[in-house]
């Protein structure tokens, strides 16, 4: 690979004030990162401010702020916010001493920063040569943050017109699927570019892969882009009886998926969006045991994904399972354009979808500004615009803190009087510490224009029922979601809200008719499971959905080895 010019090299910044430790992390950044990037080392906060500053003059980018713990409160926050201002995709942490975590202190500084939004994360010190720890650190900060920067250039790339509501939903439905992408207007110099490399089609969305040969799609549909990258729309020839059909790819759907086939059930996953569900549209997952940097929730069910494909599991995405029977000793589904599968047990993953915002203005802005549940993917072409998100979850707590890295102004507006009652406390924090999101409680949308393209929003006040317009390129719905079981047969008993009844509460329901107790995850039929926010009283938890999804399969292989009676 040819060695960059010296302008091309992003850079890698380090401030520490002992000289000698500065030199050590100097030399490690050099010798493992030297040939592709520009690596700085600055022994005062001011002077890592002016780097900062100098490198977004000249046209750079940073792509690691490094600070040392021992400078003052108000002197990382300089450092941190001009990093975040000026270079908001770099990644940024504090360079901590080995031993340092028996210090409260050290401790306090971490949580604090990181609660706050200045840091990612903490950096342990070089004290070997070579630090192959400190070199890995540094290595998934580099790559975190080259799939974020927007000038690098991405396994998929969609090209289309600024506002275009299909290139959003595409943006969404890649990386929902894990697939590194990236966004470029048809007017961008870059866009322009893409173009020019394949003919200049005609077409609203010009979807290009140079990864996988330079293949390139015109206006596809969903299932035409998973077939061009290798995620399966279809079954084939394969053999369509199978030991256990998993309705639903989310968290809850692959930990089954995951489990069952590493335990020989011969399993099939059938999902009608995107493998991932709504975590899958999660901008930041923090609280995810091992993942103490926390992950996005695309990269958390992609990892699920190819852990359950490389275990046998076979999966058909962008296809919906219309009807299930219950039918000698199994069960038949009917799954669009694919046809009939087989299963001895089901297990129901299904998951919840977003609920409308009901005001019929902006429905009919619906992807043409205004979107549902969506990963905010498409941030970068928000850069320097307003933008909103009506909700006050975790999902609508972390778009807002993904969109304000580039957006000028996110507005985030809830019905409740206070955030806290609903979202975690350390995105509360991060919320307030970021000036740039604007806080509506005691607020609901009740009105919206646009000529083609959302242009503004009517806030009301629910106390004073006082009323304000708000300029917005895009707003974002995340206020809630009920369970997708309208399809299920009649006998499956569930909530008042459609969420489905399992083990005790099953037992309890008309349609249960078996001398044995239900297991702990099966519905009021025999052989069909639940697990996920789809099952009621479920913990609407990632980690629980898994932990569900793993727990179901010892319940399977019981049932699947028992006669029933």
């Amino acid at each position: 690979m040819a060695v960059a010019e010296w302008g091309d090299r992003p850079l890698l910044l380090a401030v520490d004030a002992d000289a000698r430790q500065l030199g050590r992390i100097e030399g490690e950044l050099q010798r493992a990162f030297g040939a592709d990037f520009r690596v700085r080392g600055e022994l005062l906060p001011e002077d890592g401010v002016r780097t900062l500053q100098g490198a977004k003059d000249r046209g750079e980018r940073a792509a690691v702020v490094l600070v040392d713990e021992s400078f003052s409160d108000d002197a990382r926050a300089k450092i941190f916010e001009t990093a975040r201002s000026l270079h908001p995709n770099a990644k940024r942490a504090l360079l901590v001493a080995w031993g340092a975590w028996a210090h409260p202190e050290s401790a306090q500084k971490i949580l604090r920063s990181m609660a706050v939004g200045d840091i990612s994360y903490y950096v342990l010190k070089p004290w070997i040569t070579p630090d192959e720890l400190f070199h890995r650190v540094i290595a998934e900060f580099v790559m975190e943050w080259s799939r974020s920067e927007p000038t690098n250039m991405r396994e998929v790339v969609v090209v289309a017109a600024q506002h275009s509501g299909r290139a959003y939903a595409v943006s969404d439905l890649l990386s929902r699927n894990g697939i590194p992408h990236t966004f470029r207007s048809r007017t961008s110099e870059l866009g322009q570019k893409v173009l020019e490399e394949i003919g200049h089609p005609k077409g609203e969305v010009t979807v290009w892969m140079p990864a996988i040969g330079g293949t390139h799609l015109i206006d596809p549909t969903d299932a035409e882009i998973l077939e061009a990258w290798g995620i399966p729309t279809t079954l084939a020839d394969v053999d369509r009886n199978f030991d256990l059909l998993v309705v639903g790819a989310g968290p809850a759907g692959l930990g089954t998926a995951v489990y069952a086939s590493s335990e020989g059930i011969r399993t099939v996953i059938v999902e009608r969006e995107a493998i991932g569900g709504q975590a899958g549209s999660s901008s930041l997952i923090r609280n995810y045991l091992g993942f103490s940097r926390g992950l996005s929730g695309a990269e958390l069910v992609q990892r699920g994904y190819q852990q359950a494909w490389v275990f046998g599991a076979r999966f058909v995405v962008t296809r919906e399972v219309e009807g299930l029977t219950p039918q000698g000793g199994g069960f038949l589904a009917q799954v669009g354009d694919v046809g009939e599968v087989r299963a001895r047990a089901v297990v129901i993953s299904t998951g919840v979808s977003y609920r409308r915002i009901g005001v019929p203005s902006l429905e009919e802005l619906s992807g043409q500004g205004v979107y549902y549940g969506s990963s905010v993917s498409a941030a970068q072409a928000l850069t320097g615009l307003r933008a909103g998100i009506v909700g006050a979850g975790n999902s609508a707590g972390q778009a807002a803190l993904h969109l304000a890295r580039y957006c000028a102004t996110v507005d985030l507006i809830a019905r409740g009087s206070k955030l806290s009652d609903s979202m975690s406390a350390y995105l509360v924090d991060a919320i307030s510490a970021l000036p740039m999101i604007k806080v509506h409680v005691n607020t609901e949308v009740v009105g919206g224009h646009g000529d083609g393209q959302l242009e503004w929003i009517t806030l009301r006040d629910r106390r004073s029922g006082q009323e304000q317009h708000l300029p917005l390129a895009s707003l974002f719905v995340m206020i809630g979601a009920r369970p997708r079981t309208d399809w299920l047969p009649a006998e499956v008993d569930r909530d008042s809200y459609g969420f489905l009844y399992t083990g005790a509460e099953a037992a309890a329901c008309p349609s249960w008719n078996l001398a044995r107790s239900p297991h702990p995850h099966e519905t009021s039929i025999p052989g069909l499971f639940a697990v996920g926010d789809v099952r009621s009283g479920s913990v609407k938890r990632v980690a629980s959905a898994v932990g569900e999804g793993s727990v179901v399969v010892s319940e399977i292989h019981q049932f699947l080895a028992t006669p029933q009676s």
